[in-house]
């Protein structure tokens, strides 16, 4: 009998997706609500999708674009970079999705046994990125317990500690935070650049979020020769299925094009045609279109910080920015899974569990992806459940 052959030990211990898990469950659970995916109730601009109806036809909508993007849109976006988040150095590279554009960056990067820092609670799907491509030397760092934000003295004290060898390639953060719905001051993101500059870490910041700011706040962008932006139109204009996002990365380093342009050419080789012409389209609509729907959802912010109230005031975190609350579960719910799963089998309502993201016993709740009407039936399921909770445990 022939010997078996074998799965990348890589792939093998890669986490499952918590996306995946939880599309399961709720498959399995009928009339569930979701307040799962980091995802948005609308769709594209009407006026972007009329014009991309009208290049359906068009034969190089079906040939292959330049790697790094249709010059038009990043012409475009270089100008939105310059205007909008101050960067004047940087050059772009359309890709399918700021996931993608994260995994380009690893490649691009990193080299396998790498160390390389994140925050907790961090973003699942870039934690996986590390792990998929070798770079599994993942530092953990811890955010303040009242802020979410990252704690810039604990990674003073690694990349400053001489015993601190090798010195790690790479910091990533997402701002505003994906899960932790907070936002992370410019000068504190100043002095987290500053710290990688010091020791010649490179600093990779997701913006995916950057209009999803409330209470008055506003978003800032840095730039660097060490420093490189992801940014997203997902969230932003409602394309998570067109799948387009796009880095900014320093244009001054020499060969960072070259390199970013083998492992772009070897994963999409260029972004979907249609796609880029749909953000094209989109951007020309503007960022005021976004900001009146991202205002809408402060309605439903307060509706699930109301629904959250059962786990007591001081739980909940978040809500600064991007589309999340954060909240802390009661002390004996350390499988923060086995109250999501209950959660959706007894109340019909999803969420995400916070270990996925390096916090176990605690939940992510999404306020983006739902109409007024619907998030009001969501969040009172969600009170509900979680005042059975707190009262009677899971029965």
């Amino acid at each position: 009998m022939g010997t078996f052959a074998k799965l990348a030990r890589r792939a093998l211990e890669t986490e499952t997706p918590v996306m995946v898990q939880i599309q399961e469950l709720i498959r399995g659970a009928k009339g569930a609500i979701s307040l799962a995916q980091g995802v948005v109730y609308w769709q594209p601009p009407e006026q972007a999708l009329k014009k991309v109806q009208d290049i359906v036809w068009e034969p190089s909508t079906s040939h292959y674009g330049s790697d790094e993007g249709l010059s038009d849109l990043r012409l475009a976006l270089i100008g939105k970079l310059h205007r909008e988040n101050k960067l004047t150095k940087s050059s772009v590279m359309v890709t399918a999705g700021a996931n993608q554009a994260f995994v380009n960056l690893v490649l691009t990067l990193c080299d396998a046994g790498d160390s390389v820092v994140m925050f907790a609670p961090y973003y699942f799907n870039a934690y996986m990125s590390f792990q998929m491509t070798g770079v599994n030397n993942i530092l953990i760092g811890p955010s303040n317990l009242k802020t979410l934000h990252p704690d810039v003295e604990w990674l003073e004290k690694l990349l400053l500690d001489i015993d601190t060898k090798p010195v790690p390639k790479l910091v990533t953060v997402v701002n505003p935070g994906n899960p932790s719905g907070t936002y992370i001051p410019l000068p504190l993101l100043q002095r987290i650049s500053d710290l990688c500059k010091r020791v010649g870490a490179w600093l990779v910041v997701d913006n995916t979020y950057e209009y999803f700011m409330y209470d008055g706040l506003e978003h800032s962008c840095i730039e660097d020769n060490h420093i490189v932006n992801i940014f997203s139109f997902s969230k932003a204009y409602g394309m998570m299925g067109w799948r387009v996002g796009y880095i900014a990365y320093p244009t001054e380093v020499e060969g960072f094009r070259a390199q970013l342009l083998k492992v772009q050419d070897n994963i999409p080789i260029c972004p979907s045609i249609i796609g880029q012409h749909l953000a094209l389209y989109s951007l020309e609509v503007g960022p005021e279109w976004i900001r009146e729907r991202v205002q809408d959802l402060v309605r439903n912010r307060e509706l699930l910080k109301r629904a959250l109230l059962p786990l007591g005031e001081e739980s909940v975190k978040g809500g600064e920015g991007a589309i999340y609350l954060w909240a802390k579960l009661p002390e004996k719910y350390s499988d923060d899974f086995e109250v999501v799963r209950w959660l959706v089998r007894k109340h019909g309502v999803v969420v995400i569990p916070g270990s996925a993201s390096g916090g176990a016993g605690y939940i992510r709740i999404s306020f983006g992806g739902l109409k007024e009407a619907d998030c009001e039936v969501a969040a009172e399921r969600l009170r509900n459940g979680l005042e059975e909770l707190v009262r009677d445990g899971m029965v």
